[in-house]
């Protein structure tokens, strides 16, 4: 076209319904033409604007929101970059790459460049957009079956809804969550969905055994039994635990296992005094609120459930209380010529000597060095004794 008669305008009457495709190929109106220069039949292109085109300047935009007089504006940046990007392996070569094109074009435009101060959007301070979009990259595995990448074109996909319907979307959410960490491949299991339903079911049965007692009350730190302080300190390593997985490590995988060591705990713990059922109600507000950004409808519910206000995405993160973490008594390996033959429990402050001793006394170790001279005993503090005879 001569550049008298651009640009040329798309028409805004368009037809979405059923289209494969951009729906400029249903109109011929618009791309039957004639050619600027010989007169003849001629037709214009449809394919009008890559999807990369877009794609590549999004995370800008959506911090420029509502603008239209320009792409961007001083949000953009205040808010650039962006702290996390997650993508899969595509990605590095296609999408990242066209948007870290993009970014330094955007910064290197003086149209683009806009007054920047910190935790100030629009102040006077000279500034642009950061010469790379993102901070920081996770690039997320392929969800295999059979062995292949699932895909539409391989006929090897899965139906979300047909889970949906049978299961619940929390029940796929955390089977994908808990099947491999996020760098890597997922393979695809039926029976891992039902492993992950049946532990939402324990779940929820155990709220329901609590609730069913009655209010719980506070929990008294200085009024815990043994038990009852082994299964708190329990709670908050798991919240340590679960805070520094998903938090930094994005290694939702083994977050959620240790949810699930500490649901095994929970089901062992019987004890329905005033305190103990404190404990658990600690215990339980814990496992939902670690567990609502993979499961958010169960964790709702539970969360209303326990006598909770509000919505559970409105709650902010459990925090540790050091004070819970703190051992009176540590258990230790005794093995004897390096081959484990029991466990003993001392006091945190407990002497060599007292160590000694009480792994001597474990009854099971006494069946392996009844009769024999003792060589030497190695204590390695925190972790094991290990008896050498002859």
């Amino acid at each position: 076209m001569p550049e008298k008669d651009l640009p040329v305008v798309l028409p805004e009457e368009v037809n979405f319904e059923g289209v494969v495709g951009s729906p400029l190929k249903q109109m011929p109106e618009f791309y039957n033409t004639r050619c600027p220069k010989c007169g003849g039949k001629a037709e214009r292109e449809t394919d009008t604007f890559d999807t990369f085109m877009e794609s590549s300047w999004y995370y800008a935009r959506y911090a420029s929101a509502g603008n239209d007089q320009a792409m961007l504006d001083e949000r953009a940046s205040y808010w650039l970059p962006v702290d996390q990007y997650i993508g899969g392996i595509e990605h590095a070569i296609l999408h990242l790459l066209y948007a870290r094109f993009y970014n330094k074009l955007m910064r290197d435009v003086q149209d683009v460049q806009v007054p920047r101060e910190a935790g100030k959007p629009g102040a006077a301070d000279a500034g642009k957009l950061p010469d790379e979009p993102f901070t920081h990259l996770l690039t997320q595995g392929m969800v295999l079956k059979d062995g292949a990448k699932m895909s539409k074109s391989k006929g090897n996909t899965v139906d979300p809804q047909a889970l949906i319907d049978k299961y619940g979307a929390d029940t796929a959410r955390l089977f994908m969550m808990f099947a491999a960490p996020p760098e890597q491949s997922l393979e695809w299991s039926d029976a891992g969905v039902d492993g992950a339903y049946r532990f939402l079911k324990r779940l929820w049965a155990r709220v329901q055994q609590h609730v069913a007692g009655g209010m719980a009350s506070e929990v008294d730190p200085a009024g815990l039994g043994d038990k009852q302080k082994s299964l708190r300190r329990q709670v908050h390593e798991t919240i340590a635990k679960c805070s520094d997985d998903m938090g930094r490590r994005f290694t939702f995988n083994t977050a959620i296992a240790a949810v699930m060591e500490l649901m095994n705990a929970l089901g062992k713990f019987e004890d329905e005094s005033a305190q103990g059922r404190a404990v658990v109600q600690e215990a339980l507000e814990a496992v939902i609120l670690m567990l609502s950004p993979i499961v958010p409808h169960i964790a709702h519910v539970l969360w209303q459930a326990l006598g909770k206000p509000g919505a559970v995405i409105e709650q902010p993160w459990p925090q540790v209380d050091e004070s819970a973490l703190v051992r009176e008594e540590i258990e230790l390996v005794v093995q004897v010529n390096g081959k484990l033959r029991g466990r003993i429990s001392v006091p945190v402050d407990a002497e060599r000597n007292q160590i000694e001793q009480a792994a001597q006394q474990e009854e099971n170790v006494q069946r392996f060095i009844a009769g024999k001279g003792i060589i030497k005993v190695i204590v390695v503090p925190g972790k094991l004794v290990n008896i050498v005879v002859k």
